[in-house]
């Protein structure tokens, strides 16, 4: 089986439109989607039209950030530029897009009994994947799946289980990198933010995974960084979620 894996598209429909381009003539037997297709940017019509219309098997979790837009939660944990986007979006989206945000599944979700996906983490959607510990929480507490990948903190990175006790974590830099999965260890792999990295590299950021050769290989893809930003402000969104594009912060 062959997974193209996209989380963090944040509205930014510049972006989403060159990883979706860049992939077109492949082939993939599923296609995997870590939440926050909206906040931040200026095009969640089209991020999510663009979700909506993915072909094949598609498998969505939602994000904090559709939760907030779709009401589900006021947001009073959000900052005031991320709240500022996401009260713009739910007012800009279609109905039919309203609603399909408001309808994205809680994750954790079991695409195959080995492979999971999740936004923050599978004990809880919201929860920021950063360090070992919190690796160690999630490996100990969750035993479903040996792969599991998830999404919210914008940085690609791979938390791997190699015993007991022993956890390997490292942040994935440059254009790609390929990990190959190893029988009798755990993975929680992150693909990084497509619409808004935060690793101090602007590119988009995804995943693909070959379960059969059991390799994964993180992408970075350049996109037209200053019509994303000329999108965001000309929709009288906070300027600094423009800035901080182009810096990948």
């Amino acid at each position: 089986m062959r997974y193209l894996i996209l989380s963090d598209m944040h509205g930014n429909w510049d972006a989403f439109a060159a990883v979706l381009r860049k992939v077109k003539r492949k082939r993939f037997d599923a296609i995997l989607v870590l939440g926050d297709l909206v906040g931040y940017g200026a095009g969640p019509n089209q991020v999510v039209e663009a979700v909506r219309d993915l072909e094949g098997t598609v498998y969505v979790v939602r994000g904090n950030h559709d939760k907030v837009v779709a009401e589900l939660e006021d947001g009073s944990n959000f900052n005031q530029p991320a709240l500022a986007a996401a009260r713009w979006t739910t007012d800009r989206l279609t109905p039919t897009n309203l609603r399909y945000v408001k309808d994205m599944q809680l994750g954790p979700v079991a695409v195959t009994d080995e492979l999971h996906i999740c936004h923050g983490s599978p004990l809880d959607e919201d929860t920021y994947v950063f360090s070992i510990y919190d690796a160690y929480e999630i490996f100990t507490n969750y035993p479903q799946a040996q792969v599991i990948f998830f999404g919210h903190t914008h940085i690609p990175s791979r938390f791997v289980l190699h015993s007991k006790d022993t956890i390997e974590v490292a942040v994935v830099q440059g254009e790609s990198e390929t990990l190959e999965l190893e029988e009798g260890k755990r993975y929680l792999l992150n693909p990084g933010s497509i619409g808004q990295p935060r690793d101090r590299d602007p590119r988009a950021a995804y995943l693909i995974y070959d379960s059969d050769s059991q390799v994964v290989r993180w992408q970075r893809l350049e996109y037209d960084i200053p019509k994303a930003q000329e999108r965001i402000e000309r929709a009288g969104l906070p300027k600094v979620l423009a800035d901080r594009l182009a810096l990948g912060i």
